[in-house]
């Protein structure tokens, strides 16, 4: 292939600058051109109206930082079999013939992706640069370590307001349906409860642990001060697997519900077990903070960083993959292969699945819940002590496991 395109779509993160860096340096190893298409979907289907397309040439990869989050070439949300144009698709492929451009790299997540599986089967030649912060496909995906490492940060900075005040912080954060980002942020950040879509909530459960942690730190801090921090996942969901959202958010080009609103249900659920639990009032009196009619019970506040955890700076990790999705792509191309995801690139190898199968939603597994559990972290649920059976030797493997 001579002329390349490369579209990112979806949601922006972390490392897509570095997936168009490494498919451009890529196709130049080739001999080989690439062009951004602009905008994601909607820069696609509008191809054939474009005068001209930029080439990235080597002084314009120059000024491609891969270590800035975004995108260079821009997003959409747009699905393109929802187009009502019945000559869509001869639309799309009369725009790529105008500009000589035989394959496509694609970054984006299980929507983007699901777009770009349609265009494979409707002969267009792409292979997928998996994309998501929600981490939430069977591959690793560009943007998740960027998410992450920046949740656990402003995670770790609120503790210093929360205890200032008293106050039990609540941080709503990314993520849908998997709540892979909470999670793991939830976990570098030492917060107290972690609430995921995988665990259905018992707000009494995550009241007493809240109750019985806030209070010990109170009380045995020389200052009388102390917090109680919790991460919430946007797809929450309560004990009889209702989701926790604000209905008034509307749904997005895919047909999703916007998620929003779940870290503000907590906040009140927790401020009602507050005011009716009859010991507070004691708590507050030895704690020295009670104040009749102003100050009887301590504060729950809500924070939703939204899309400050998406932006900025890149990580280390995700550049790396990044160039090498992007990079991997184009050979992938190359060699013929197309409707496909790059999973990663190990001892010199490309490894890539059928898009069909890595775009399928993938969860946080339940034995890593119970395995954090032990360690004091809430999910929402009354904590259960299982045993330890012992070792298993693995066949082949000098290695010893054991199950928890």
């Amino acid at each position: 292939m001579k002329k390349i395109g490369v579209i990112t779509s979806g949601g922006d993160c972390g490392g897509l600058n570095a997936v168009i860096k490494g498919a451009a340096q890529m196709a130049q190893a080739y001999s080989g051109a690439c062009y951004v298409i602009p905008n994601g979907y909607a820069g696609l289907y509008n191809l054939i109206e474009f005068d001209s397309l930029v080439e990235l040439t080597v002084d314009r990869v120059d000024s491609v930082n891969a270590n800035n989050a975004g995108s260079e070439a821009g997003h959409s949300r747009v699905k393109v079999k929802k187009i009502n144009d019945e000559k869509k698709y001869e639309r799309i492929k009369q725009g790529l013939n105008k500009f000589g451009i035989e394959g496509l790299v694609i970054s984006g997540g299980d929507d983007s992706g699901s777009v770009m599986v349609d265009l494979s089967e409707q002969g267009i030649k792409c292979v997928h640069a998996p994309k998501t912060m929600d981490l939430d496909l069977q591959t690793y995906s560009v943007g998740f370590d960027s998410t992450v490492n920046r949740i656990a940060s402003f995670a770790e900075d609120i503790k210093t307001t929360g205890r200032t005040h008293n106050r039990v912080m609540v941080m709503e954060v990314f993520g849908r349906y998997a709540g892979h980002t909470a999670f793991r942020a939830g976990v570098a950040s030492d917060a107290d409860a972690i609430l995921i879509p995988e665990v259905p909530v018992d707000f009494d459960a995550l009241y007493e642990h809240c109750k019985k942690v806030y209070m010990r730190r109170v009380l045995t801090s020389d200052v009388k001060a102390g917090t109680y921090l919790i991460i919430v996942a946007e797809g929450l969901r309560n004990a009889n697997g209702e989701e926790l959202y604000d209905e008034a958010a509307g749904i997005d080009a895919f047909g999703h519900k916007k998620l929003a609103g779940a870290g503000l249900y907590v906040q009140n659920e927790l401020s009602k077990r507050f005011k009716a639990d009859p010991s507070i009032k004691a708590f507050m009196k030895e704690s020295k903070m009670f104040v009749e009619g102003i100050y009887e019970k301590p504060e729950v506040r809500t924070v939703a960083p939204g899309h400050l955890v998406r932006c900025g700076r890149s990580s280390v990790y995700d550049v790396n993959f990044g160039k090498e999705a992007g990079a991997g792509a184009v050979v992938l191309l190359q060699n013929g292969i197309s409707g496909v995801t790059i999973c990663g690139f190990s001892q010199g190898k490309i490894v890539y699945l059928p898009s069909k199968e890595a775009i399928k939603q993938r969860h946080v597994d339940a034995e890593s819940v119970s395995f954090y559990e032990k360690l004091g972290i809430c999910f929402g649920r009354k904590f259960q002590q299982s045993s330890f059976p012992g070792f298993q030797e693995k066949t082949g493997h000098i290695e010893r496991y054991l199950s928890l």
